[in-house]
């Protein structure tokens, strides 16, 4: 049951016949407008723009419409009444057995209200993280780990058929210098003093494990060969050693990939980068020629010479960019081009990248990639996420350094735990820098909102507790709660809580649209915020309590109230990947 989407096609129902009957243009096609919770409560329940929007083609003016439109859906049997305001706005007030009943439907719906459609089923990528296998997971990966896995729930819980994608930069110089870093690890588990770590080499202590794994599968048998036969040997050794490391760091915050995908995969064999260009060739998006050097920095992909070019200017990229050096090597560009044109391979047509802060200036090239090769067919969202700065309260905060240089994810988890790490890393927009409190996440106070949400759940599951032990033969099975009386739930606290909670699908369906999975944890934290505040006002007024011990009847309304706020905000967490407690610890 989506209130607002009802409205919307009431309304849309009401223009056709507005249509039909001579009033507007029958030539003009319907536009899209919104149907949602006005600002100001007072002005009603739902606010509908669809006058204005249609004022323009229609030419006419807005009132006039709007006060039309109120005419053929102010007799509806569930509306109060319908204002028309401002230049033309429609102020929905339902009468509270609108709302009664949702609690109703919420009960039955159990964990799937609010689930959509929106989707279709279609299938969609999701790739995230993707961090080079050449040492531990550090705190920004983090943040974009558990973004882009919020965001894949969210969009599986819309309806969408969601693939989550990893993308190993298993090729290039980087491995190389993590086998030579390696390599030096396994002479110093035979024994031979190292000295310090030569400049350009990875420093950190969690190569010593793959230095000792080397020496224990060869013993001194790689000593004893060039390095044109050590160095692949070792190169694929680390690298499976490092996925592993990953992969581990990542299952602390319970994030899974379905599909790690292999940079080196491309050249293997068959040469996909090769036939990705060819691709683009044949659609006259290929020349060779030389391009200008970039002002102000030294571009590592720029030469004085011929090479393979394309044309992204063509879709609206700032330059045309290289895909083949004059040698005949290719860009790291022209693997992520071939990259994506596997997934376009394999059927997806709609594509979201999360990328680092410091990836922004490759987003135009990567959507110009992905036009040109689909022939517009496919779209690709690329989301930013900004970097995290940790404290500990108030003050930066750094902590070992596992990785020689820089604080890792597993470091933060293991400090505060995998919950407030995965909420708070959600709990601002992600184009946003993000401040990390170490004290403030764990705090049991309504300023951590992780705990005030989680909170919530278990103070629900504790009324349901309670409520047994004091009302006596009380029921309060999901079955029993759905029969009670709910039109016993009047109090504009009450009431205000259902609003919330009538909210709870449209917000789904506009967080998957915009690929925001923080609105989500905003939304939660005010829902709640007024779960909490009806129960303090229980407190002072003793008649609003949830528990009426010798009245059985508006007990088991207000059960099925905060039963169906405890399954809303489960389904919510689960979407964050965050755990809905029975019990505070």
């Amino acid at each position: 049951m989506n209130v607002f989407a009802d409205v919307v096609a009431r309304v849309r129902t009401a223009l056709t016949d507005l249509q039909s009957e001579g009033f507007l243009p029958k030539d003009i096609d319907l536009p899209a407008f919104d149907a949602e919770p006005p600002r100001d409560p007072s002005h009603g329940d739902v606010a509908v723009n669809a006058a204005m929007v249609l004022a323009k083609s229609a030419k006419m003016k807005p009132r006039d419409i709007a006060e039309a439109l109120k005419a053929k859906l102010e007799t509806a049997p569930d509306v109060a009444k319908i204002d028309v305001a401002g230049p033309g706005f429609l102020n929905i007030t339902f009468k509270t057995g609108v709302w009664q009943s949702l609690v109703r439907t919420i009960l039955k719906e159990g964990s799937a209200f609010g689930r959509g459609a929106a989707g279709h089923g279609e299938k969609l990528d999701v790739e995230y993280v993707s961090a080079n296998p050449t040492g531990p997971m550090h705190v920004g990966h983090c943040r974009g780990a558990v973004f882009g896995d919020a965001l894949a729930n969210l969009l599986v819980f819309a309806g969408f058929d969601v693939a989550r994608e990893y993308y190993i930069n298993d090729a290039g110089g980087q491995v190389n210098v993590l086998a030579r870093s390696a390599f030096l690890r396994y002479r110093e588990a035979l024994g031979e003093n190292i000295g310090a770590i030569p400049e350009g080499l990875y420093p950190g202590e969690y190569l010593k494990p793959v230095g000792e794994a080397l020496a224990a599968d060869h013993g001194t048998s790689l000593l004893d060969m060039p390095e044109e036969r050590w160095l692949p040997l070792v190169r694929s050794f680390a690298i499976s050693r490092m996925m592993e490391m990953i992969k581990d760091d990542l299952a602390a915050l319970n994030i899974r990939h379905d599909v790690f995908f292999s940079e080196a995969s491309l050249t293997d064999g068959r040469d996909q980068v090769k036939a990705a260009i060819e691709v683009l060739r044949k659609k006259g998006l290929i020349y060779e020629g030389t391009l200008e050097k970039p002002k102000g920095h030294d571009d590592a992909e720029w030469e004085d010479r011929v090479q393979t070019l394309f044309k992204s200017t063509a879709f609206g990229d700032d330059e045309d960019r290289a895909l083949q050096k004059s040698d005949g090597s290719y860009t790291y560009f022209a693997g992520d081009v071939a990259y994506h044109y596997d997934k376009l391979q394999r059927g997806f047509r709609h594509l979201i990248n999360v990328f680092g802060a410091d990836h922004v200036g490759y987003i135009p090239r990567m959507k110009a990639a992905v036009t040109a090769l689909s022939d517009g067919t496919a779209d690709l969202d690329v989301k930013v996420v900004q970097l995290v700065r940790l404290f500990k309260a108030g003050e930066p905060y750094k902590m070992s350094k596992r990785a020689g240089t820089f604080v890792t994810l597993r470091d933060v988890v293991d400090e505060v735990g995998r919950d407030p790490v995965r909420f708070m890393m959600l709990y601002r927009k992600n184009q946003e820098t993000l401040d990390f409190d170490f004290a403030k996440v764990t705090e049991q106070s309504k300023d951590n909102p992780v705990f005030y949400v989680q909170y919530a759940h278990a103070r629900a599951a504790s009324v349901l507790r309670n409520a047994v032990e004091q009302v006596a033969g009380l029921d309060v099975s999901v079955e029993a709660l759905e029969k009670a009386d709910l039109s016993i739930l009047t109090d504009p606290g009450e009431l205000d809580l259902i609003r919330r909670l009538a909210s709870f699908p449209r917000l789904i369906e506009g967080a998957a649209a915009a690929h925001e999975p923080h609105r989500v944890a905003f939304y939660l934290y005010d829902l709640a915020s007024a779960l909490h505040t009806q129960w303090t006002r229980g407190n002072d007024s003793p008649h609003l309590r949830f528990i009426q011990a010798n009245d059985g009847v508006a007990t088991s309304a207000r059960l099925g109230l905060i039963f169906a706020t405890k399954t809303v905000i489960r389904s919510g967490l689960q979407i964050l990947g965050v755990e809905a407690p029975e019990a505070m610890r």
